[in-house]
């Protein structure tokens, strides 16, 4: 059914539809606009969703890689982000593909509906104006007629009047006649206009308006359809995305899929295994007879018999990180019963002086660069991971090497290119460090051997027995498996098993100066009261204060003597004079042995 035909009267409620089709679509516009800005927002804060669970970078997200479960968890985050992505798409389509294609529609559609009805109006307009014409010409012929006839009584008036001259009768019919002319004349110009208002009138309600409405029509479905269109883009915008959400959901499932608890659990051991022996048998001590003392180093010794070493007033070694200054490093053994009652049930605490003094230095940021505060087999660990690095950079450094030496030889051949002398600067920095980077492989392959030799072995059953009675002989913080250092911080096996098993099969009396004593190696850290020599002197990179037992304040700049290097725990023994004497951290200062001295070289 056509507008034209059927409406040709609804002018005014034609333009009323027409006007809420517009804003019905300016409507649905609003609708597909919020709904992109509500999938930016959910894209927004899926990312940053992702983002915030996304492993910072430091150590931690090391030890985290390790895992399956944290692998597949990271997985599940950029997976996540990829489907973030997907509603940005879903945003950025609807924007694109909807919402500026309907405003720019809108706006022809308004253009040309106000076209449409413009041309309505005028039309109506001409038609109103003729339809007044009309009228007037109809109302003058009436009056014409009127006037004629009104002559036309006067003149017989007159006629028939004897009393009145000729003349006047001459008159009257003279003006009835003109007044007959006027009326036919009018009656011809309203016959006339009459016919040809007709003809506009046919031509306006049967071509002008039904051309109009059906342009209006024709307007009106075309908004329908594109309407249609839209929503049909509006479904189809998420269906384009939805084989790569599939994908982002696959990853995830195979993601999880891919948690293998047994290897998480096996990755524990790797983690935190330390490389030791467990502990052998426990020695039988008979106290109701005599006993010989054995010389070895790890004996659980526990007699009194030998004779006190006579004190000297000279100084001895700091007992550093002890609060009490009265309290002596050599305590009184406690009954092997409750040492293993100890061993057994206590939680692992750092009693020892040097992890005491460790683990301040880890806290200062200061940890020794050869891994010597970790356990054996994580030492192992470190050392090597250091050393693949380590031979990646070399690798890299010759790369660029080789092709600077391969443009060097183009400029040679090819002066026009480039000057060959403008890259021996960058040679040379490069053959620079390189021998910066093999010099400290060889330093690292170096402690990894130490390392390696020192790992024990599981059949060495004397080296087993060993370690469990020097763990037992010790008396300082001797109550948890972590104890098997030695006084300079570091894990270290205390006896090779060569040595244990002479040790044992052929015992020596203790020495008489000497009668608590642990192992020779805590005797040579605090009994030894001789002043130690200068080994070496040091200046202080930045100032000290020095709040803990046993370190001494230095201020930047300031000079001292070394009279113990650091042995691996962070924390170097200098002396300023013959009084003040403590321990400092390593970083802190610039270090310079002489050339006597152990391991002679300068560091920092």
């Amino acid at each position: 059914m056509s507008w034209g035909s059927e409406l040709w009267d609804q002018f005014d409620n034609l333009e009323k539809h027409t006007q809420w089709g517009i804003e019905y679509l300016e409507k649905y516009t609003k609708f597909v606009k919020e709904r992109s800005e509500i999938e930016t927002n959910y894209a927004k804060q899926i990312r940053n969703l992702s983002k915030k669970y996304q492993p910072k970078k430091n150590s931690r997200e090391e030890e985290e890689s390790k895992y399956t479960f944290c692998r597949a968890f990271l997985t599940t985050l950029n997976e996540l982000n990829d489907y973030a992505g997907q509603h940005e798409v879903i945003a950025e389509n609807l924007t694109s593909q909807i919402i500026a294609e309907l405003s720019r529609y809108l706006q022809d559609l308004k253009s040309e509906r106000k076209s449409h009805f413009h041309d309505g109006r005028k039309a109506q307009q001409h038609i109103e104006s003729s339809w007044k014409q009309l009228e007037s010409c109809k109302r003058k012929f009436e009056r014409d007629c009127k006037e004629a006839d009104r002559a036309q009584q006067y003149f017989e008036k007159m006629d028939a009047d004897i009393n009145v001259t000729k003349a006047d009768v001459e008159k009257a019919r003279q003006q009835a006649q003109m007044r007959h002319q006027m009326a036919a004349d009018s009656k011809s110009d309203y016959s006339s206009y009459l016919q040809k208002f007709n003809q506009e009138q046919n031509e306006h309600y049967f071509t002008i308006i039904p051309n109009i409405f059906q342009k209006l029509q024709d307007m009106e479905e075309k908004r329908i359809e594109r309407l249609g269109v839209c929503m049909k883009t509006f479904a189809d915008v998420d269906r384009q995305v939805l084989p790569i959400v599939g994908k982002c959901l696959d990853g995830m499932t195979k993601a999880a899929e891919s948690i293998e608890p047994k290897t998480d659990s096996q990755q524990v051991v790797e983690s935190y295994k330390s490389g030791f022996e467990p502990p052998g048998d426990v020695e039988f001590e008979d106290y109701g007879q005599a006993m010989k003392r054995t010389a070895s180093e790890t004996s659980l010794s526990n007699t009194r018999d030998g004779k006190e070493k006579p004190t000297t007033k000279s100084k001895g070694k700091l007992w550093p990180f002890i609060k009490n200054k009265n309290k002596s490093p050599k305590q009184h053994k406690e009954p092997l019963s409750h040492r293993l009652n100890d061993f057994m049930t206590s939680k692992p605490k750092m009693h020892c002086l040097r992890s005491l003094r460790r683990g301040l230095s880890l806290k200062l940021g200061s940890g020794p660069e050869d891994f010597s505060h970790l356990p054996p087999e994580q030492r192992r660990k470190k050392l090597q991971g250091k050393l693949d690095e380590l031979n990646k950079d070399i690798q890299k450094e010759m790369d660029q090497r080789d092709a600077l030496t391969k443009m060097k030889d183009v400029y040679v051949k090819n002066p026009q290119m480039g000057d060959p002398t403008s890259v021996d600067p960058r040679l040379s920095e490069i053959g620079q460090n390189i021998e910066k980077l093999q010099f400290e492989v060889q330093k690292f392959e170096g402690w990894l051997a130490e390392v390696e030799e020192r790992m024990p072995s599981k059949s060495d059953t004397h080296r087993r027995s060993g370690l469990y009675e020097t763990q037992n002989s010790m008396t300082v913080g001797n109550n948890c498996a972590q104890d098997r250092e030695s006084p300079d911080g570091s894990y270290t096996e205390e006896q090779n098993s060569e040595t244990q098993v002479k040790a044992n099969i052929n015992p020596a009396p203790a020495p008489a100066h000497n009668p608590t004593s642990t192992t020779p190696e805590f005797d040579d850290e605090f009994d030894d009261e001789e002043v130690l020599p200068t080994i070496g002197t040091c200046k202080a990179l930045y100032p000290f204060e020095g709040h803990n037992e046993g370190t001494i304040a230095v201020a930047e700049g300031e000079l001292l003597y070394v009279i113990e290097e650091d042995k691996g725990d962070g924390w170097t023994r200098v002396r300023r004079n013959e009084d003040e004497e403590g321990y400092v951290p390593t970083s802190y200062v610039e270090v310079f042995l002489e050339t006597n001295a152990k391991g002679a070289m300068t560091y920092i």
